[in-house]
C-alpha cells in the first residue's frame, strides 16, 4: 500500500504546513479561483486536521504518541483534499463530510505503518519512521489501531460508510499481495502494475472523492463520476510521481532522483524499457543494465537514469499519464460548470504538465 514518490518527502500540502499563494495548494498544483470555494475547502481540511489528531487519541499515552507520529509529521492530505473538493458538489457544511476525510486520512496513515515495515525504510515524511524508531511490531501494531479508529468513524456515519471502506480496504491489501507475489509467468508486467497500482493507491483515492460527494448530499450521478475521478486521476498521480523520480533533476518528487531505480523498484518507465524491443546502442544497454535489479552501483545508477532520461520508454510513460488524466478530466463530464470542477480539472493540468 505503499505510494512510490512523494508519499516519503517531507514537503506538505493542505493540511500540512500549507503554500499560501492566493488560490493553490501546495505541490498539489490544484487552483481555486473561486474565493468562497477556497474558504469552505480551507475550513474543511483545517476542522479535518484537528479531528484527525482527536481520532487517533487514546488513554495510553504512548499509544497517542506513536498513532500522532505520522499525523504531526504532515503529508499533501490529497485524500481529505478530495473529500472536501467532493463536497462542494453538495453541502459541504455537513459534519458528516469532515468524518468521511477522517476515515479515508485514517486508513491512508495506517496502510504507512505497515508498508514501512514491508520496505525496512527508516524515514517517512522527513521523519524517523515508526518502525525504526519504536519496532516493527510497535509500527504494525498501531497500524491495526489506526485501521481499527477508522472502522469505528464509520460506523457512525452509517452502514454505506462501512461497506465502502471494508470495500477499499479488501482492494489496498489485494494491491498489496498482488505487488509482493508479482506477476504471473503469462502475465504482462505492465499491465500488472497498473492494476496494482489501481489497487493500492487509486482506490482510496476514488473512496475519497466518492465520500465527500455521498456524505454532502450529492445526486447518485455526481458520486458516481467523482468515484471515477477519483480513482483515474489518483493513478495518474502515482505515475507522474514515479516519472519524477527519474526526470526531476532536483528532489521534487520528495527523494534522492533515481532512489526507486537503485533500489529495484520496477516503475512505469524500467518496465516499458525492459519491454522494448529497439536496437539502438542506448535501449539495449539500457535493458542490460537494469536487468541486473538493484542499481547499488553508484556508476551503473548513473549511467541508467541517463539512459532512461533520454530513452523512448520515458517518453511512452509520459504519454501513459497524460493518457490517465486526460481520461479523469473526461469523467468529470456529468458535473455542473463550478469552480471545483474546474479546481478539479486544473489537478489534472497539473499532473499532466508535471514530468513534461
Amino acid at each position: 500500500m505503499v505510494i512510490r514518490g512523494g508519499e516519503r518527502s517531507g514537503v506538505t500540502g493542505a493540511g500540512g504546513r500549507r503554500s499560501r499563494h492566493a488560490g493553490q495548494f501546495g505541490p498539489l498544483g490544484l487552483h481555486l479561483a473561486d474565493p468562497h470555494t477556497e474558504a469552505s475547502v480551507r475550513g474543511l481540511l483545517e476542522t479535518i486536521e484537528v479531528e484527525l489528531r482527536a481520532s487517533v487519541a487514546s488513554a495510553d499515552p504512548f499509544v497517542t504518541e506513536a498513532a500522532r507520529h505520522l499525523v504531526e509529521a504532515g503529508g499533501k492530505r490529497f485524500r481529505p483534499l478530495l473529500v472536501a473538493l467532493g463536497a462542494q458538489f453538495g453541502e459541504p457544511a455537513r459534519p458528516e463530510v469532515v468524518s468521511a476525510a477522517v476515515v479515508v486520512e485514517l486508513t491512508h496513515l495506517a496502510t504507512l505503518y505497515h508498508d514501512d515495515v514491508m520496505d525496512e525504510a527508516a524515514v517517512r515524511r522527513g521523519a524517523p519512521s515508526a518502525n525504526s524508531r519504536w519496532t516493527n511490531s510497535v509500527a504494525i501494531l498501531v497500524g491495526d489501531y489506526l485501521f481499527a479508529r477508522a472502522a469505528d468513524v464509520a460506523a457512525e456515519l452509517g452502514p454505506e460508510a462501512v461497506r465502502l471502506q471494508a470495500r477499499t480496504f479488501a482492494r489496498l491489501v489485494h494491491g498489496q499481495i498482488a505487488e509482493t507475489v508479482g506477476p504471473r509467468a503469462d502475465a504482462d508486467p505492465v499491465r500488472h502494475y497498473l492494476d496494482v497500482i489501481a489497487e493500492k493507491t487509486g482506490s482510496l483515492i476514488a473512496t475519497s472523492a466518492h465520500f465527500g460527494a455521498l456524505f454532502s448530499g450529492t445526486d447518485p450521478e455526481h458520486v458516481s463520476a467523482l468515484a471515477g475521478y477519483g480513482e483515474t486521476i489518483g493513478v495518474a498521480f502515482q505515475l507522474s510521481d514515479d516519472l519524477l523520480d527519474i526526470a526531476s533533476e532536483s528532489a521534487e518528487s520528495g527523494k534522492t532522483p533515481g532512489t526507486d531505480l537503485r533500489e529495484g523498484v520496477p516503475t512505469l518507465p524500467v518496465l516499458y524499457a525492459l519491454a522494448s524491443d529497439d536496437a539502438d546502442a542506448s535501449s539495449v544497454r539500457l535493458r542490460e543494465i537494469l536487468a541486473t535489479g538493484p542499481l547499488t552501483d553508484d556508476a551503473l545508477h548513473t549511467e541508467a537514469l541517463g539512459l532512461l532520461r533520454e530513452s523512448p520508454a520515458l517518453k511512452r510513460a509520459r504519454e501513459t499519464v497524460r493518457s490517465y488524466a486526460e481520461d479523469a478530466r473526461a469523467r468529470l463530464a456529468p458535473l455542473p460548470d463550478v469552480p471545483a470542477r474546474r479546481a478539479l480539472e486544473s489537478l489534472c493540468d497539473h499532473i499532466a504538465d508535471r514530468t513534461s
